[in-house]
């Protein structure tokens, strides 16, 4: 590919790490709702230096360590950037973590705080808990003073769950699940049921979860990694007065940048009280993106995986 053509409000960013996120797989299958001409560079986090900047940026200079977060690109030695979607990094984050705390931490935090109203003190249940997003969501939750229940299938991913910090975990693999779900959350409750619900399966896992939501519970959209898009039978939204919202991040990014420079911040202040530590799975370098992308889209993964560049 060319190197990227440095606009008067971007940033040119030599790359240090890029974060392999499951939007990711989905665009390089040509299934994401936003697909790019190609040949192009998947990746939608990058970390690194800044090399240079457009004529009318005025945040940054060269030498300093950010992390940008773009519809795609990441996957490569140089990355132009929009000097909006560009954020100086902490002295103490490595660019891995940095990378790995890009779309899926803002993802998590705008289902939270944005979309799911979310009070301290609230319990929300996060289907998928040992995603990408899911994990970050766990994280998010306690440090902001919640209680978090996390749904995950297969007991190589309970002790995930545990260490992330969850307060209970709920097995999405449960014979019935219909039914074993809402036990589990009445159990894990004392009967009260999730205030919040973060679902990034869909599928049959969202239609259970939604029987166990409290009343006037609000429950996010997020993703469909199961693979069926639920539909939701809106007598049951009016007899608990529940809520049902979608979440696409990238609108806000496009829409109000203000508002995620100002939960990147917030990220950056809960990672260095200690409340909040990527788990990264794996680190590739670059020529080994295939193998991070096939492991993601196997759905075996617990964390994330980073590609590093010299």
């Amino acid at each position: 590919m060319p190197d990227p053509r440095l606009g008067k409000s971007d940033v040119l960013i030599g790359v240090r790490a890029a974060a392999v996120n499951y939007p990711d797989v989905l665009v390089v299958q040509g299934k994401y709702q936003i697909l790019p001409q190609r040949p192009f560079a998947p990746g939608k986090d990058a970390a690194g230096v800044v090399l240079a900047v457009g004529a009318d940026v005025t945040g940054f200079r060269p030498g300093d360590r950010v992390v940008a977060q773009l519809e795609y690109g990441g996957y490569a030695e140089l990355v132009s950037v929009d000097a909006a979607s560009c954020f100086r990094i902490p002295d103490a984050m490595s660019f891995e973590d940095a990378a790995a705390m890009g779309l899926v931490y803002q993802t998590a935090y705008f289902a939270l705080m944005e979309r799911g109203g979310f009070r301290q003190g609230e319990t929300v249940l996060v289907t998928g808990a040992a995603g990408g997003v899911g994990s970050a969501a766990i994280q998010i939750v306690k440090g902001l003073g919640g209680i978090a229940l996390a749904g995950v299938s297969g007991a190589e991913h309970v002790d995930t769950a545990r260490q992330l910090g969850a307060d209970a975990v709920i097995d999405l693999a449960a014979p019935d699940l219909r039914e074993s779900l809402r036990d589990q959350v009445r159990i894990a409750t004392a009967g009260h049921g999730v205030d919040v619900l973060l679902d990034t399966l869909g599928g049959d896992v969202f239609d259970a979860a939604l029987r166990a939501m409290a009343w006037c519970g609000r429950a996010v959209v997020i993703g469909f990694a199961a693979g069926r898009i639920p539909e939701v039978k809106v007598n049951y939204l009016l007899v608990k007065n529940i809520a049902v919202s979608g979440l696409q991040w990238s609108d806000y990014r496009e829409r109000q940048p203000e508002k995620v420079l100002a939960v990147q911040q917030e990220i950056f202040r809960l990672y260095e009280q200690g409340a909040l530590k990527p788990k990264i799975a794996g680190t590739l370098p670059l020529a080994h993106a295939g193998q991070a992308l096939a492991k993601l889209a196997s759905g075996q993964v617990s964390g994330k995986y980073v590609l590093t560049l010299d």
